[in-house]
């Protein structure tokens, strides 16, 4: 990566200082604060009714669609970055990863028992992925929500 963190900080409008205090490594800009994507799924999937089992649209999903609204033409030149890079890549899988033990602990918290919390979890944030990976590279922008659920349908049809 040829920019460097002079270049980010001056077309931000802020010193080196000040961008080193927000950002460990340059890299950490296109990941944005963890804890504000995670909280999207965390707090949908712990407000989910109890008793629901199945899902034909996963609250986790909607957040994440709605989240994502107006997102689009900025979600896909960051994607092209991360495609481009493999630390990036690497950095973005141990988003996920994080993102599924954040979700897991929301349904443990809910009652929902280790044995179905962490699958499901890891189900959701595959679908997730792949949805993604759809809505990014498509010309329109459109509900990232829909085809979150298609995958997730998907996935349920290749584990029948």
């Amino acid at each position: 990566m040829a920019t460097t963190v002079a270049d980010i900080a001056a077309r931000a409008g802020v010193t080196e200082r000040t961008f080193s205090r927000h950002f460990a490594h340059k890299r950490e800009v296109h990941f944005g604060d963890p804890e504000v994507y995670s909280s999207v799924f965390t707090d949908a999937a712990a407000a989910a009714a109890a008793g629901r089992r199945r899902w034909r649209r996963p609250a986790a999903l909607e957040a994440a669609g709605g989240f994502f609204v107006d997102r689009h033409h900025h979600a896909g030149i960051r994607q092209r970055i991360i495609d481009a890079y493999p630390a990036l890549q690497e950095r973005e899988q141990i988003k996920r990863l994080h993102l599924t033990e954040a979700i897991t602990e929301a349904l443990r918290a809910r009652g929902v028992t280790d044995a179905t919390a962490r699958p499901t979890a890891e189900r959701g944030t595959v679908a997730f992925h792949h949805a993604f990976t759809r809505w990014v590279t498509a010309e329109q922008d459109t509900d990232l929500a829909e085809p979150a659920v298609t995958v997730l349908g998907e996935l349920r049809a290749a584990a029948a």
